[in-house]
């Protein structure tokens, strides 16, 4: 049976929201490596990176006191921090995207009735370089958007729905062995070969 694919860095983060949101508690680095696996299939040895990320990123909360570091986020303050990230962001975005387009046309300009010239040259290199800077821009909105408590709330319910049917299926698969065994006298162990059943087959927690 195929192992399941591990989860992505934005992945791991939104699920660590999860813990925050749906706990509403203060943790200790030691009690989220114990909980995270258990969880939310994060791996212990990757929650500290995690973690620190989102504290970088605003997300997470932490203070000192005594010997020990407590982290915490409730929703509003994640939503917040979150909210002004992206309009940050997007106003960098937005700005890029205003540059962008007026080297576009100065590029364009420069073509007319002319040959490549080292102005046209560099304004190529600068727009490559706009591009990227676009690029990456997009890619810390999305992350933004990983962490948002709705799209956190909305993965629980989807995960939950998914979970639900697949232990209906069980159910089902269980039904059907039951039967066949009471209707045919088939062994169990032919039955999940013949069906190509794993032997571990059971109900998702």
């Amino acid at each position: 049976q195929s192992k399941k694919k591990g989860l992505s860095f934005e992945e791991k983060r939104a699920r660590m929201m999860e813990i925050f949101f749906e706990t509403k508690d203060v943790f200790q680095l030691k009690d989220l490596e114990k909980i995270a696996p258990k969880e939310k299939g994060i791996t212990s040895m990757s929650v500290k990176e995690i973690l620190q990320s989102l504290v970088d990123d605003g997300m997470v909360d932490t203070d000192r006191i005594g010997t020990s570091n407590y982290f915490w986020a409730f929703p509003s303050k994640a939503l917040h921090a979150r909210k002004r990230k992206l309009e940050e962001l997007e106003s960098q975005f937005a700005e890029s995207s205003q540059k962008k387009e007026t080297l576009q046309k100065s590029i364009e300009k420069s073509k007319i009735g002319r040959e490549d010239t080292r102005e046209r040259a560099a304004l190529l290199e600068e727009l490559a370089t706009l591009r990227q800077k676009k690029e990456q821009l997009k890619a810390e909105i999305d992350k933004y958007r990983e962490c948002d408590p709705d799209v956190v709330e909305e993965m629980r319910q989807t995960n939950q729905v998914a979970k639900e049917a697949a232990n209906r299926w069980t159910d089902n698969i269980f039904s059907i062995k039951s039967w066949a065994k009471r209707k045919f006298g088939f062994e169990e162990s032919r039955i999940d070969k013949g069906f190509g059943i794993p032997e571990d087959l059971d109900y998702i927690d």
